[in-house]
């Protein structure tokens, strides 16, 4: 198959909102219109609590693997072109053409790709992830610089071909763009805190 084509397909992958049909589907509602105006997993978890939760991020892990491996195996696992398909996949989510490209974070998907790409270093990134928000108590802290080590650990553990690297880049970057608003957030002093109460994060 042609590697253009695949990158197509992987985005087309990547724009299945299962946070916004499992939604729609369970109470009827447009998730969008709650909570953080997310599709991902999280905004999910506030309409339908840890099974959506659940249920949400499988789905976006599975359709970020999926858009990596089947470009790997429709094009002879070229490097370029399963690079592309990871920015492409994560793209998807986030710019759903589906919803008026009105989507997610990327977060759960980014996941997806990242394990096609460079299963070790993923584990390293959730640690890091783990670290980080069990100091700062930041879960979009731990998202940001869990992603954007990601690119890093690459580089200097796998020894992947260029292409690799730059698509990782490129995902890690379009993730990280797509926490504007936290990251506005983080540098005032009003993100919130994991465990904080709400009537806490509503006096902020």
């Amino acid at each position: 198959m042609p590697g253009w084509l695949t990158t197509i397909f992987a985005y087309g992958l990547g724009s299945i909102p299962f946070g916004y049909l499992i939604v729609r589907w369970q109470k009827g509602i447009d998730v969008r219109a709650t909570g953080s105006g997310s599709i991902g997993a999280t905004n999910v978890m506030r309409n339908l609590g840890i099974l959506g939760f659940v249920a949400t991020f499988i789905f976006d892990v599975g359709k970020g693997i999926a858009a990596v491996l089947l470009a790997g195996m429709w094009t002879g696992h070229n490097p370029v072109w399963e690079a592309a398909a990871a920015v492409a996949a994560v793209c998807g989510h986030c710019f759903p053409v589906w919803l008026k490209f009105r989507g997610g974070k990327g977060v759960a998907t980014g996941v997806g790709v990242f394990i096609a790409l460079a299963p070790i270093q993923v584990g390293l990134v959730l640690v890091i992830f783990a670290i980080i928000v069990a100091i700062w108590r930041y879960i979009s802290l731990g998202s940001i610089l869990a992603t954007a080590a990601f690119p890093v650990l690459v580089h200097f553990m796998k020894h992947a071909p260029l292409p690799i690297i730059l698509g990782a880049a490129g995902a890690a970057a379009v993730i990280i763009a797509r926490h504007h608003a936290n990251i506005r957030r983080l540098l005032s002093g009003t993100e919130n805190r994991v465990g904080k109460k709400k009537s806490e994060a509503r006096s902020q």
